[in-house]
């Protein structure tokens, strides 16, 4: 029996949650679900340029789910661009940040990063 999903940490919860293609009705679409632990991923590598570890401590995952997460969010993303598919940004198992907790998390890797808290 696999282990339960960890809950990952994300930061955004999107607003906009379909991407399709231009000109073709929604009835004639095939989708992609792409969950939102996978777009925090992406966000975090593509979007702010973090490296996997430094983007996997944010998540609260180790960096070989991360990088199991981003290369799943990027084969989906390309099949729906290059297929012509409709991309659905749901489900996950996530826990959403508060901006307190974000900033809090950050201000900690710096410290332990400068050699500060004991």
């Amino acid at each position: 029996m696999p282990r339960p999903c960890k809950n990952r940490m994300i930061s955004v919860n999107p607003s906009v949650i379909y991407f399709k293609p231009q000109g073709v009705p929604m009835s004639q679409l095939k989708e992609i679900n792409l969950t939102r632990d996978e777009l925090e991923a992406v966000r975090l590598a593509d979007d702010q340029g973090l490296y996997q570890a430094q983007a996997a401590e944010a998540m609260g995952i180790s960096r070989q789910t991360f990088g199991n997460i981003i290369a799943g969010a990027h084969q989906k993303i390309a099949r729906a661009l290059l297929q012509g598919k409709a991309l659905r940004i749901s489900g996950g198992a996530v826990q959403v940040q508060t901006a307190e907790e974000h900033t809090g998390q950050r201000q900690g890797c710096r410290a332990r990063r400068r050699g500060g808290f004991s």
